[in-house]
């Protein structure tokens, strides 16, 4: 038979490569941003327009590379990180496959422009789809400037399954926080369409987070400080009281790398046991250094995977290390309830050299020179007159018993007269009386009597859909009522969650949520809707965000569903809440005057009807 084996042309396997290296535009951002941090950059711009679609443009201040290196970057394991199979163990940059440059060039119009500092005139390459147009002399700064045109343009049908905008400068903005967290001392800027969205300036690791997610996020962090024989922990963790709806604030970084761990990720969970309430995640920066021969890296081409050699150890020490601190700061509660905290020794004074406290004496104190001074000598014994203080009133022991008669007295007793002159129910009882064919079970379900049978509603549901077409009415035609607040709520969130905010402000202040001020960290609140109360905006609105955190959908309908969906669970009467009767009855009232009753807005079913016949069949 004739051969059928051959060998794919490069350009083609460049763009399976790319299939799996740039996934969307914050893939590219990834990696075109890893690379000027090898590269030794200390001040790293990006430029994005259209959410990547049309322009990515990374400019730094690094190495540079020569005319010969700016040409082969671009083939396909083409590397100046490592040299040999041993390097693979023992990795400290950020790239190493050879693969991002070639894939990124095959699916899109690269240009380059790079200058070391040693030669005076830099190098200008133009590549499309893996093919080289041009590579001339250029005058550009030290550094490398690199722009990727019109991602995917040769490949429709994966352009076609980007989301929309919103979605993919979300995705953008993530990559970019996490490179910037890890590497602090470099400086970043991000402009997207002509919009300053970050500029952060060379710091250390707290001011960076504080620079990112918001002034109020100081007082959030509780530091962490390990270092043992198998890794040096360092970083910060949220205080429970500010756990978040979403795991937006949860980042691991291994030897400045970012990683994604859920084995890790438990042991944090494990460490906050008993403190979170529920369905809620702490924030946490931790970074973990290592000894890159113990870690295995080259897992996935997006290397957020890394396999550990001892993870029982490392889950061990990050679990106790997190206890230990939220402990020192007196964040969790201790279980010695007669245990003084002023008592204890502060860890700052570990280093403090012990030395005998000084003894100071007043020798001329006389601690009876006072009442000295009260006794006088009577006639010309020795013997002192009793100060007027404790002169005793002059009531005898008699006085006491005075108004007691001596005679012993039966008090008198009423019996109850066998007559019945009262009814026997109250109005109040009557009036409960009429109301028996509807009540609350466990606090959770309201029971209700029919001509057939048994009616079980589960509260919460029905309240769900019963607020949801109200919201739905309230944004979409007439706004609803607002309470107005005596004081401003000031609320603080990251910059991103401002923007998301904002996008949803118009369809908020619909449902009565009116903002006074959306700056870059902090919100401010005049009015809020009238079925919640001041200390649940803030619980609202993290629900809220943590619906939007994958996307805002361009579609006003859409948009719509799903905002009034998350407020309406958020605003519902939760299982657990008392309902007295006219509470009871206004919701099974207002819940058949829906137009889809059975169902709540999450396809839920909201009642279930017991009929006579079904409960014969429990007796038989």
């Amino acid at each position: 038979m004739s051969d059928i084996i051959q060998l794919l042309p490069d350009h083609v396997a460049n763009q399976i490569a790319a299939g799996e290296v740039v996934q969307r535009p914050a893939s590219v951002v990834k990696e075109l941003l890893e690379n000027a941090i090898d590269a030794g950059a200390t001040q790293i711009n990006l430029l994005i327009k259209d959410a990547g679609k049309t322009l990515i443009q990374v400019a730094d201040n690094g190495s540079g590379m020569s005319a010969t290196d700016a040409r082969l970057c671009f083939e396909r394991h083409a590397t100046s990180k490592i040299k040999q199979a041993e390097d693979l163990f023992n990795l400290n940059t950020k790239g190493f496959r050879g693969e991002a440059l070639a894939s990124i060039a095959a699916i899109a119009h690269v240009d380059l422009k790079t200058k070391p500092e040693t030669e005076e005139v830099g190098t200008h390459v133009k590549i499309h789809g893996s093919e080289l147009i041009t590579q001339e002399v250029c005058v550009t700064p030290t550094g490398t400037i690199i722009s990727v045109k019109n991602l995917f343009y040769n490949i429709p049908a994966r352009r076609n399954f980007l989301k929309s905008n919103n979605v993919e400068v979300r995705h953008i903005i993530d990559e970019f926080q996490r490179v910037a967290l890890a590497h602090p001392q470099v400086g970043f800027s991000l402009h997207h369409n002509g919009n300053e969205l970050f500029q952060l300036s060379s710091s250390n690791h707290r001011q960076r987070i504080v620079a990112i997610f918001g002034g109020k996020t100081n007082e959030k962090l509780v530091p962490i400080a390990e270092d043992t024989e198998l890794v040096k922990l360092s970083g910060f963790v949220g205080k429970p009281e500010f756990a978040k709806k979403s795991r937006g604030e949860q980042f691991f970084f291994v030897n400045h790398r970012f990683i994604k761990s859920p084995y890790l990720n438990h042991a944090v969970q494990a460490a906050y046991e008993g403190l979170l309430k529920e369905k809620t995640h702490p924030s946490y920066f931790l970074y973990l250094e290592i000894d890159a021969s113990r870690i295995d890296i080259n897992i996935h081409p997006t290397k957020t995977e890394i396999k550990f050699d001892d993870e029982h150890a490392l889950y061990a020490i990050l679990r106790s290390a997190i206890k230990h601190s939220l402990g020192q700061f007196s964040v969790a509660p201790v279980l010695d309830f007669d245990k003084d905290p002023t008592l204890e020794t502060p860890y700052s004074f570990k280093e403090k050299q012990v030395y005998q406290p000084a003894i100071e004496v007043d020798r001329n104190f006389n601690p009876f020179e006072a009442e000295t001074k009260q006794y006088v000598k009577s006639g010309g014994g020795n013997t002192p007159s009793i100060p007027n203080s404790f002169k005793k009133n002059s009531q005898t022991w008699e006085a006491l018993y005075t108004g007691i008669s001596d005679e012993n007295e039966v008090p008198t007793i009423e019996l109850e007269s066998e007559e019945v002159t009262g009814s026997l129910f109250t109005e109040e009882t009557l009036a409960v009386k009429e109301h028996l064919d509807i009540f609350q079970l466990h606090k959770k379900y309201i029971i209700s009597s029919t001509k057939t049978g048994l009616l079980v509603i589960d509260q919460y549901r029905a309240h769900t859909r019963i607020l949801y077409e109200e919201l739905l009415v309230n944004i979409t035609q007439t706004p609803a009522l607002s309470q107005q607040l005596l004081f401003p709520l000031n609320l603080s969130f990251s910059a991103q969650e401002v923007e998301v905010l904002g996008a949803l402000r118009d369809s908020l202040e619909q449902t009565g949520l009116i903002f006074s001020s959306l700056e870059k960290d902090n919100i401010e609140i005049v009015g809020i809707p009238t079925l919640i109360s001041e200390s649940e905006t803030q619980i609202l609105l993290e629900q809220l965000l943590a619906d939007f955190s994958l996307e805002i959908p361009e579609s006003g309908f859409t948009q719509t569903d799903v905002l009034a969906k998350s407020l309406a669970k958020s605003m519902a009467v939760r299982a657990g809440t008392v309902l007295n009767i006219e509470e009871q009855q206004h919701l099974v009232n207002q819940l058949f005057a829906c137009k889809e009753p059975q169902v709540s807005p999450f396809g839920k079913k909201i009642y279930s009807m017991l009929t006579s016949t079904d409960l014969d069949k429990k007796f038989m």
